[in-house]
């Protein structure tokens, strides 16, 4: 019989510390140059991380704390390689200041991520679009015309109608003695609301309920997908690939979305063909909802002398239905945890309730410029807690300087919101909840930013376009849901105010609670 082969090995020790060595010395070379290139370029600091890969394996998916964490480390300007990307960390109120006043156009426009590429139609989203005549057309359609406050109050009853319904639904799950959970029922009532502003009654019965239902959980699959780190976002030649499939599954609720919008649209064509003489009385056109404006721009063809096509109709749909509706439900669901973790706190928010609105009426949006307190509750959940932590990255058309660092084209800028919302230097005892803060404040907190120091919906010319629209809602639905019902959690629970970072800061434990109905009147649940 043959004896085997003798399999020879040409790996000696010798050999493998001559391997280890050289790995060892072109990763130390690779740090070299690259401190070397950092401090000749005058970029922010920050870690050297891995060739290729950068500081991708290091990565906490906690990015809101991660980054904090750095800014301790390297200053209120710092910089993080993640695979071929450069993200720019800003995380205080003068060096945010630089860039939404200094460097406003020039950090104005976006870097697409691959997902969010998808469900824009190409970055056509007045969030996602770059600074230019598209973007600026949009966002002036939507803050001039269908956000203005008389546009908003056009359709006010809309908007009431469905605050009404929630209360009612609540009233009768009290009298079950059922939990609800407040963050799926808020998305319900925003997601209506939303709905009914955009189109109106053009879907009624049962496809509303149908349509509505679909858009809530594409919706939450749409976030989700957001805010999966996506390989094709860091190592860009890779997004071909789509090695995640996550481009894949955002293509799918495209079509979706597509389809359904595509079904609306020619059904309120069907359904009111109005005639051009009466679309351009301005009387007739305040009654108009949102989708009736948008199909007259569409069918006008432009909006000073901007095109206006049923590409950007669509567009804007997915901007106020995605961006509106989940995020001004984070923030009713964090401000009725925070509010039932300080008895307090509701208390006193139900006695200013019962001053101003009283037990024998119900809210309206008329009673919300004389709720300071609420107001104060609302903007102090928002300075702790922001709905939307780093906001949408910024990237720079050009090099500009920030902080006394380079900021390199195509760099993507993150203002850590939540960082910057927590510095000691700008807020007295930074970690306690204090509405008061706001009541005793001289400096304009106010939404649009005008104080970096409280920047929650951003600052500059991309600050959220939706502001008077979410700040109403949600003054409204929590004005009405502590005034009608006292709330508790079932027995043997805790609110957990413990928070987890995606598009969306959520709550890590969903928030269940009990209704108990505190109006003398049943005709006030109706």
């Amino acid at each position: 019989m043959n004896s085997p082969t003798k399999q020879h090995s040409f790996v000696t020790p010798a050999s493998s510390f001559l391997y280890v060595a050289a790995a060892t010395a072109a990763v130390l070379c690779y740090a070299f140059l690259y401190v070397r290139w950092h401090r000749k370029s005058a970029l922010p600091p920050g870690p050297v991380g891995l060739p290729i890969v950068g500081s991708l394996p290091f990565l906490d998916p906690q990015l809101h704390t991660y980054f904090a964490r750095l800014a301790k480390t390297y200053g209120p300007i710092c910089r993080i390689k993640l695979g071929n990307m450069m993200f720019v960390i800003v995380s205080s109120s003068s060096v945010a200041r630089e860039v939404v006043r200094d460097h406003d156009y020039v950090m104005a426009n976006r870097k697409l991520m691959a997902t969010a590429s998808i469900i824009t139609y190409g970055g056509s989203t007045i969030l996602w679009s770059s600074n230019g005549p598209t973007w600026r057309m949009l966002r002036r359609i939507c803050v001039q015309e269908m956000l203005s406050r008389a546009s908003l109050d056009a359709v006010y009853d809309l908007r009431r109608s469905e605050v009404r319904a929630t209360v009612h639904k609540f009233r009768a799950r009290a009298a079950a003695g059922e939990a609800v959970n407040v963050g799926e029922e808020m998305l319900l009532t925003v997601s209506d609301v939303i709905m009914s502003t955009l189109w109106g009654a053009s879907v009624v019965g049962g496809e509303r309920s149908r349509v509505g239902k679909e858009f809530r959980e594409m919706v939450c699959a749409v976030i989700h997908l957001m805010g999966k780190p996506n390989v094709s976002d860091f190592i860009p030649f890779l997004a071909r690939f789509d090695l995640q499939g996550l481009q894949g599954k955002m293509k799918l609720l495209l079509d979706r979305f597509d389809e359904i919008f595509t079904h609306i649209i020619d059904e309120k064509k069907k359904k009111k063909k109005m005639m051009t003489e009466v679309l351009m009385n301005k009387e007739v056109a305040g009654r108009m909802d949102f989708l009736d404006y948008l199909l007259k721009l569409e069918q006008e063809g432009s909006y000073n002398n901007t095109p206006f096509t049923l590409t950007n109709v669509k567009a804007i749909l997915v901007d106020m239905i995605i961006a509106g509706s989940h995020a001004t439900a984070s923030t009713m669901e964090w401000v009725m945890a925070v509010t039932m973790k300080n008895p307090k706190i509701m208390a006193r928010i139900q006695q200013e309730l019962d001053q101003v609105v009283g037990k024998d009426n119900i809210v309206e949006e008329s009673h919300i410029p004389g709720l300071p307190y609420l107001a104060a509750v609302i903007k102090e959940t928002l300075r702790l807690y922001p709905v939307s932590p780093l906001l949408t990255p910024r990237c720079p058309a050009s090099a500009c300087t920030v902080g006394g660092y380079t900021v390199p084209p195509g760099s993507m800028v993150f203002l850590n919101v939540w960082a910057i919302q927590r510095d000691p230097s700008v807020w007295e005892d930074p970690l306690e909840f204090k509405p008061e803060r706001f009541l005793n404040s001289a400096a304009n907190f106010d939404f649009s930013g005008s104080d970096t120091g409280f920047i929650p919906f951003g600052s500059g010319r991309r600050g959220c376009a939706g502001i008077p629209l979410a700040e109403t809602m949600v003054t409204h639905v929590l004005a009405s849901l502590l005034h009608s019902f006292d709330w508790k959690v079932p027995e043997g629970t805790e609110i957990d105010l413990a928070s987890t970072f995606g598009v969306v800061l959520n709550l890590v434990k969903p928030l269940v609670a009990i209704p108990t109905p505190r109006l003398p009147n049943p005709d006030q649940y109706a």
